[in-house]
Order: C-alpha cells, then sequence, then structure tokens
C-alpha cells in the first residue's frame, strides 16, 4: 500500500565514468527536486527497476543520472516499462551514453527508444564552455524560465523526430537541442544534456528547469506546476515579487 497521497520522486545515479560526480550529482538532484515541493530519495543502481522494492515502486517520477557505456538490457526493458505503465523519467546529461559497449547501439535500443536520444560528441567548439540557451515558451517544464546562459558541457545529440524541442544552443550554423520531452506509452520523460557537474547544478535556470521537469514527469497537473515550482532565488514554492 502507498503510505504518500501525494507523488514522489526518487534519484537514481549509476556508472564507473571518472568524468562525472555522480555522489554529487545524487546531492544537488536531491535537493533541486525537494525546492520543487516533491518528496526525493536517492539511490544508486538500475537493478532496483528489475522487481523494484517500495521505494522504487512507490515513487511516481525517477531522476535519472547515469554516467556509463553499459546498460543491461533487461534494467533498460524493466525501466522502460514501468514509464510505459505511467512512470515519469528526467534523464539528466549523461544519462543517454548509448551505443558505446558491446553490442551497439542495437544493445541499447529500449534505451534509446525511451530516453529518445543519445549522445554522439562534443562537437568541434572544446568539450565545455558558456553555453547560451534559448528557451521556447508555450510549454509548463519551460513556464518562468527565460533565455539564460549557463557554464557546461556541450553535447550533440542524435534524437528521434517525436521530440518536443523545449530548449536549445547555438552550434556552429545550425541549433542543437539542450532540453526536450516526449511521452513514451503511459509516460512523461523529459530530457536534458545540462548538468554536468557543480557548475551548472548551482545555475538557477538549471534547477529551475528541473523542478519543472519533475513536477510535469510525475504528473502533476499543467495548471499546478507554476504555483508548485519555484523561481529563482526563493524555494518551497515561493515567488520572486509574489505569485505569477
Amino acid at each position: 500500500m502507498k503510505l504518500r497521497n501525494g507523488p514522489s520522486a526518487l534519484v537514481v545515479v549509476e556508472g564507473t565514468d571518472l568524468h562525472h560526480d555522480l555522489l554529487g550529482a545524487a546531492l544537488a538532484l536531491q535537493e533541486i527536486v525537494l525546492e520543487g515541493g516533491l518528496p526525493a530519495a536517492r539511490a544508486v543502481g538500475l537493478d532496483r527497476f528489475v522487481d523494484p522494492m517500495p521505494a522504487t515502486a512507490e515513487a511516481d517520477v525517477y531522476v535519472l543520472y547515469r554516467s556509463s557505456v553499459t546498460f543491461d538490457p533487461a534494467q533498460q526493458e524493466a525501466l522502460s516499462a514501468l514509464v510505459a505503465a505511467g512512470k515519469g523519467l528526467v534523464a539528466v546529461h549523461a544519462s543517454n551514453l548509448f551505443g558505446f559497449g558491446p553490442g551497439g547501439l542495437d544493445a541499447d535500443r529500449a534505451a534509446y527508444e525511451l530516453v529518445g536520444s543519445r549522445y554522439v560528441s562534443h562537437g568541434d567548439a572544446g568539450s565545455e564552455g558558456r553555453i547560451e540557451v534559448s528557451v521556447r515558451e508555450g510549454h509548463p517544464v519551460t513556464r518562468h524560465l527565460d533565455d539564460f546562459a549557463i557554464d557546461d558541457e556541450y553535447y550533440v545529440l542524435e534524437y528521434a523526430p517525436d521530440v518536443e524541442v523545449l530548449a536549445e544552443r547555438r552550434a556552429g550554423e545550425g541549433t542543437e537541442p539542450v532540453a526536450y520531452v516526449r511521452e513514451h506509452g503511459a509516460g512523461r520523460v523529459c530530457y536534458t544534456s545540462l548538468g554536468h557537474d557543480a557548475r551548472a547544478w548551482g545555475n538557477p535556470w538549471f534547477r529551475q528547469l528541473v523542478r519543472q521537469a519533475t513536477l510535469w514527469a510525475a504528473g502533476v497537473g499543467d495548471d499546478l506546476i507554476g504555483s508548485w515550482s519555484t523561481r529563482w532565488p526563493l524555494g518551497n514554492a515561493r515567488f520572486i515579487g509574489g505569485s505569477a
């Protein structure tokens, strides 16, 4: 029996890549989700999606921070099934490292089709730098967000045609998505390529993006996200200058 009446989140980290701080990410993302008004626990490892225990089964949305080129197919399929049945998923940064392990992209097909994209490269502008983000209005995930700048890692993506891009950056003569949403069965998925390290996790606009993405993916009513979530820099559902 589920003990909570309202939605809750589970922040899950996994990986062995020395370029990403999994413990720091777990703490930062949990804090960000709590700022949005959702109870949030944190956990390590992806086996929890296979025959999930109550802490995993009762969460309404998973906030995922992976940093690994291997993803067991049974774990992929279990997570995909949970989201298809109605769970939400917010996948952050390197969570879409698909196709780099044994078996190539075919081995990661279930995860790729769930998240809707995969990392391809850093592009030709170096691996990290100042990113100018252009935000598209009209979606609950980008409510209260303006265009912003962030110090982060550049990602070039291969992504599915059904994603709804909500934020992008200039890349050469074109643009590159940095946040999008999509549906997976009865579940909602949001992915952002932002969030490499503490420089990004402390950025108020990144925090707002992740808060609202988590609320949306958890199934909080679109008309409530503006009142549940927060605008920089205040927390606990308080707005700058009153309600908006």
